[in-house]
């Protein structure tokens, strides 16, 4: 297969520095939740006024689902802490005796006819409204609980031209920016599983979540909920959030990408192109225009979705597997592509087979249709990225060698962590508690003062709350 995008191309175009700038983002969603660990009724809070021009704190599907989105900076140190302060202002914004469940799998929920969707005013809050109710019919409401943290990644810009004027300055630089997108995106299909097993964190739901995922979960915790100690990431599981029958979009360009997912919304496989739920999507400039402006514009970022919530840390995710994602896509650009053709479907399998029964010895991934157990192929993948790191003079063995503790014992995965915890303290009562002290944290650090002497932070305080004056 040609691959321009190699080590040795990269190596001999850019500096470590260049190979490093990109653009960087996070999305968290998290249930709001009262004193019970029970989902919250009650309407968006005002504080955040109309969710539709709120640019950093808006919900998701549920009334009860609040969305947190930062802007796009150019470090991932500066995203998360963005992240970290857009989360702390959320804890002490919402009602005193309300708290954000900070969980990939829900809370305790009411009767699915009680879960409020989303409201929303005027005519493109009526359009939106609309989606979503159809979505409760297709889907059913209890999975539209789940949520998750999404990873929005993009190549500076700099970095791209530079690349297209030394390795293909024949092609229009916008079909070589996609080149590298999609195969980006290729290989993080064939390798989703690996970020599930090191990042998964959904192994235990309340008896009032699907009954197709709890009787996956063939543990008891006491306390009303089942949990299983098989594999990472229920959410990721084939009782995930997915479409109702397996979809594999062509990835070889954007054109025949556009082709296959308007072929789907005519046959009414999909309602329209946002409705393809994949663990990793194209981003173009303009989404009120998704596969015109993909088209046209071309892809302007990817969207990775599999990353559970972290229960272990605030912010849903924490800042070194921030740091991973980082190398990891630069991992995706320059790993050789097999030509393996059932590489979508073998895909999809060691995703929901690594997301269900990672823990289990006898598991088997399958390899190019060569069978693998989990633990030894994700070794692999830890040293071709450490080479690579090596190769490309990056100097970021620390942040490889934390993921690498993950993989060489699976105690310390935040899976088998919150095992633990749950076994001890059981699944509600021990998130209820992590979701309290999150909240009582954020009272700690924020300071009104800092807000005001600080320009970037006032400017996120204003357009989160606009309602709130200090």
């Amino acid at each position: 297969m040609n691959n321009i995008f190699t080590t040795d191309n990269i190596k001999k175009t850019l500096t470590p520095e260049e190979i490093l700038s990109g653009n960087f983002g996070f999305e968290k969603e998290g249930l709001r939740v009262n004193a019970k660990g029970e989902l919250s009724l009650t309407p968006h809070p005002e504080v955040f006024a109309d969710k539709l021009k709120n640019p950093y704190i808006t919900t998701d599907f549920s009334e009860s689902q609040v969305e947190i989105v930062t802007p796009t900076f150019n470090n991932v140190n500066e995203a998360y802490h963005c992240l970290s302060f857009l989360v702390d202002i959320t804890n002490t914004s919402i009602p005193h005796d309300q708290y954000i469940w900070n969980q990939s799998l829900p809370c305790i929920l009411p009767d699915k006819y009680m879960i409020p969707i989303a409201q929303y005013e005027g005519k493109k809050g009526e359009e939106s409204l609309n989606y979503r109710i159809n979505l409760a019919k297709k889907y059913g409401t209890l999975k539209q609980m789940i949520s998750g943290i999404h990873y929005n990644f993009s190549f500076s810009e700099e970095t791209l031209k530079k690349l297209h004027r030394q390795l293909a300055p024949e092609k229009s630089y916008k079909n070589f920016k996609n080149e590298a997108y999609l195969k980006v995106v290729r290989n993080y299909n064939r390798y989703k599983w690996f970020i599930i097993y090191i990042t998964g964190a959904s192994i235990s739901a309340h008896k009032t979540f699907t009954q197709e995922c709890l009787d996956l979960m063939h543990l008891e915790d006491g306390h009303g909920s089942h949990y299983s100690n098989q594999g990472p990431s229920y959410r990721n599981s084939r009782i995930g959030y997915k479409n109702l029958e397996a979809l594999y979009p062509r990835y070889d360009s954007v054109e025949h990408f556009c082709e296959d997912v308007n072929g789907y919304i005519n046959e009414g496989i999909l309602s329209e192109a946002k409705e393809l739920y994949t663990q990793i999507r194209l981003k173009p400039k303009d989404p009120t225009r998704y596969l015109d402006s993909l088209k046209e514009d071309g892809i302007l970022y990817v969207e990775v979705r599999s990353i559970d919530i972290n229960p272990f840390d605030k912010c849903g995710i924490d800042k070194n597997d921030a740091h991973f994602m980082h190398l990891f896509m630069i991992y995706l650009l320059v790993k050789e592509e097999t030509d393996y053709p059932q590489w979508q479907k073998e895909g999809l399998y060691n995703e929901e087979e690594t997301a269900q029964n990672a823990f289990n010895p006898n598991t088997r991934l399958l390899k190019q249709n060569k069978k693998i157990p989990p633990k030894k192929w994700a070794k692999q993948i830890i040293r071709e990225i450490h080479e690579i790191n090596r190769q490309l003079n990056l100097q970021k063995s620390d942040v490889i060698d934390k993921v690498q503790e993950r993989i060489n014992n699976s105690q310390l995965t935040y899976a088998r962590r919150l095992e633990k915890i749950i076994e001890n303290k059981g699944f509600i009562p021990s998130q209820l508690s992590i979701a309290q002290h999150n909240k009582d944290t954020s009272y700690d650090i924020i300071d009104y003062e800092t807000i005001k002497n600080s320009p970037k932070l006032y400017e996120y305080y204003t357009h989160a709350l606009p309602n709130n004056k200090i």
